[in-house]
């Protein structure tokens, strides 16, 4: 029981965080706090690293809400450590992750309606009632979140089985398919956005021949890659540097050029 309350509490603050500084709300943080609380600290640190990299590239874009992660993460997690593993971690966080996100629809939907009350109360010049109509949004991104987490902690993954299994079959097989198929979009939606230059790719081809015919984990290869990293952004800094110097010379020489007799 109270460890359902802490956990669910923990949901309930990441997902104030998720509206605002956005700064704790990823699996690879969410989970470990889910470890300490039911003192399992190593299998929460597994299940957050696989739904961190399932998730990774995962975000809303525009009107689009994202499967929430959040819910996913406490829910997956908590029940993940109970059954001891990281599998039923990962397939109890994708559905719940769907289904949550109906809820998170719901939410920005309904929340359209205090702009008008905000706009009336910014007539009157009183900003202070202004920020405390933010107080509302907070509670129910709260409630929304943390509710779910302590009902599927506290009932048990029964909870979600019954439904799981109200769904079609159809869409379960899509959940399946979506579940393999995400990981891969979330780390190519990531290299989209942090390979905007051609030479990154050798890193990207480095890192791949040190992990597949050197059998190397992520440690050793992230230690090898950080001298190269440092290396290339002090090279890379230095360029600029010569090419802004170079630029100054030149419109130093057009100046003087205007005025030569």
């Amino acid at each position: 029981m109270i460890s359902a309350l802490l956990i669910a509490a923990w949901a309930g603050i990441c997902a104030i965080d998720d509206i605002g500084t956005q700064m704790i709300r990823r699996p690879l943080l969410i989970a470990p706090v889910i470890g300490l609380i039911l003192g399992d600290l190593e299998t929460s640190l597994y299940i957050g690293a696989t739904l961190e990299v399932m998730w990774m590239g995962v975000g809303n874009v525009g009107a689009y809400s994202a499967p929430d992660i959040i819910s996913g993460t406490a829910i997956g997690t908590a029940l993940g450590i109970a059954s001891g593993g990281t599998a039923t971690a990962v397939a109890l966080a994708v559905p719940t992750s769907l289904l949550a996100q109906q809820l998170l629809v719901l939410y920005r939907s309904s929340i359209v309606y205090l702009n008008p009350i905000a706009d009336k109360i910014a007539e009157t010049g009183d900003f202070s009632k202004i920020f405390r109509i933010n107080y509302v949004p907070m509670c129910i991104a709260f409630l929304i979140r943390a509710v779910p987490t302590f009902l599927a902690i506290y009932f048990g993954s029964s909870t979600i089985d019954v439904v799981v299994e109200a769904l079609p079959e159809g869409i379960m097989d899509g959940l399946t398919v979506a579940g393999k198929i995400i990981p891969a979009v979330g780390i190519g939606l990531l290299m989209l956005m942090m390979m905007k230059k051609g030479e990154l790719w050798t890193f990207l081809i480095a890192g791949f021949t040190l992990a597949v015919y050197l059998d190397l984990s992520v440690l050793p290869i992230t230690l090898i890659a950080l001298p190269i990293a440092l290396i290339y952004d002090i090279a890379t800094q230095e360029k600029v540097v010569v090419q802004s110097s170079a630029g100054n010379v030149e419109d130093d020489e057009d100046y003087e050029g205007d005025f030569d007799l």
